[in-house]
């Protein structure tokens, strides 16, 4: 299980609903204020460290797929939504139901970079799915600010042409535009990135001092751009991608495990609030139409139906998505999480204050809101968080993923390097990588293979095998003739030379073991 799950479960546990040892909602009059600002450091330094740790120009190379999951799947997804939230709770009018499902149209990345980094998604999922769906979630919770103005203008506006008006300067031109493009030139003009390389270059700082940026550069962007009203999520993830675009930062920074574990802690010490701040005495308000049944029934069918329908259809149009195998599981997997938190209480800023009882749309719609959204927050959290090791129950993997072995490990929240000097370690991934090169271009359609310099060639390779393509020759023509067939590489702590043997891939431990 991954700190998602775990860490709401022990929240409702300690929260008010149980220990009634932490309670979030007691600390202060302004809960949803504090609860924003939370969510948004959170999901700041979040979205920072996926940009950071995509690949170099992945935003680019990747941009037609990003745009299909991005923008008709985000819309798809936000009428339907709204369409079964209507007719479950008819006290909302469509334009309120529209509110409430920009709330829960955008992909969680928190949840998304978690799940999809543990042990089970790693062995099973195709690295270009993982990557695809960590990169789609950072961009669309950005996103999601338009999807909300256009529904909160049209709620308190007079006129809809004044609501529409606003919804294209302000929203898009403003905010979501903006925002991106200060975020690009915080991350890659002069006033960071290459002042950096500036630094390193003449030895005025260390590596040490890249981590430390790390954390730094994304709270300043979040800050700078909330203070001039920008999309600071969008920029905070543009930042990353641009500070990164030609891999220099991941590469300065991908050995040091700080900022992960920072992301880990961050990650855990988020969702024991979520579950603690959970209102399960708002889940049943009778009068208002608010019933336990009810709240199950659109959880089901958003999490069946926002996402699912658009990406069977799409998925033939996007290059990394080879079947509709993967298509559903693209589909499947869109958590709702803490940028639907954050999402709602900026929501609820904009609106008034309601009366009791409620007099007007907007009060059913100031009341309804929170109750609907963490219901389904806390579904989103129970399945999605557990998916993954439920589908993997069972199953007996009899060959290592190739995930396991591509460098670099960049959704792993906790990086698992091999020590530095250990040559067996060294060896094998290297031949592994190999390996993965080669099962990459039958399905991406690539022609191209780079072969990677081995450190130390087996001493005991059978005859005739002396060069890195030999050895990657030879160990997959056995690869593919047995399937229990294992290489291990050479260790310099104990002087014993290579070994080709059969073995149960299951049992191997050593990471870099080709099975």
């Amino acid at each position: 299980m991954n700190e998602v799950a775990l860490g709401t479960g022990f929240g409702v546990l300690l929260g008010p609903h149980a220990l009634n040892i932490f309670n979030p909602r007691s600390w202060t009059s302004v809960t949803d204020l504090l609860t924003r600002e939370i969510m948004r450091i959170v999901l700041a330094t979040g979205l920072f460290a996926i940009g950071v740790e995509l690949p170099k120009r992945y935003m680019a190379d990747h941009a037609k797929s990003l745009l299909i999951m991005v923008v008709p799947t985000m819309a798809f997804g936000w009428f339907v939504s709204a369409a079964f939230i209507h007719v479950l709770f008819p006290k909302l009018d469509f334009v309120s139901s529209l509110v409430i499902s920009a709330c829960l149209t955008p992909t969680d990345p928190i949840i998304s970079a978690a799940v999809i980094g543990g042990k089970f998604a790693v062995k099973n999922v195709p690295l270009s799915i993982r990557q695809l769906l960590v990169a789609e979630s950072a961009s669309n919770d950005g996103l999601a600010y338009p999807f909300l103005s256009i529904a909160i203008y049209l709620t308190t506006e007079a006129s809809r042409e004044q609501a529409f008006e606003k919804w294209i300067i302000i929203s898009w031109l403003y905010q979501v535009a903006l925002g991106t493009v200060l975020g690009a030139i915080i991350g890659i003009s002069y006033l960071f990135s290459r002042l950096l390389k500036f630094a390193l270059g003449k030895g005025f700082i260390d590596r040490e001092s890249y981590v430390a940026q790390y954390i730094a550069l994304a709270l300043f962007t979040v800050g700078a751009t909330n203070s001039l009203g920008n999309d600071d999520l969008l920029a905070a993830f543009a930042a990353g991608s641009a500070i990164s675009w030609d891999g220099d930062f991941n590469q300065q920074t991908e050995d040091d495990a700080f900022s992960s574990v920072l992301d880990l802690v961050l990650n855990c010490a988020c969702f024991i609030y979520i579950g603690a701040w959970l209102p399960f005495d708002q889940f049943n308000i009778s009068e208002l139409g608010i019933t336990h049944w009810r709240l199950m029934m659109l959880m089901l069918v958003i999490l069946a139906l926002r996402r699912i329908p658009s990406l069977l259809l799409l998925y033939k149009l996007m290059p990394e998505v080879a079947n509709w195998r993967e298509a559903l599981f693209c589909g499947h997997f869109g958590p709702i999480g803490v940028g639907a938190v954050f999402i709602s209480t900026l929501a609820q800023s904009r609106l008034e204050a309601p009366h009791d009882p409620p007099q007007s749309q907007e009060d059913l719609l100031a009341i309804s809101l929170q109750p609907i959204v963490s219901f389904i927050v806390l579904g989103s959290i129970l399945i999605h968080g557990l998916s993954i090791p439920f589908f993997s129950v069972g199953r007996r993997t009899l060959t290592v993923s190739r995930s396991l072995i591509e460098q670099p490990d960049w959704l792993l929240w906790v990086r698992r390097a091999p020590p530095q000097g250990d040559a067996e370690r060294a060896v094998a991934a290297s031949i592994n990588t190999a390996v993965a090169i080669a099962e990459e271009p039958r399905r991406e359609g690539k022609k191209r293979i780079e072969w990677p310099d081995l450190p130390v060639l087996p001493k005991s390779a059978p005859d005739g095998i002396l060069t890195t393509e030999e050895v990657f020759n030879f160990t997959l023509a056995r690869h593919h003739s047995d399937p229990f067939f294992c290489m291990e590489g050479p260790s310099t702590t104990t002087g014993q030379s290579t070994n080709f043997h059969r073995g149960v891939p299951d049992e191997v431990e050593t990471p870099g073991a080709v099975s």
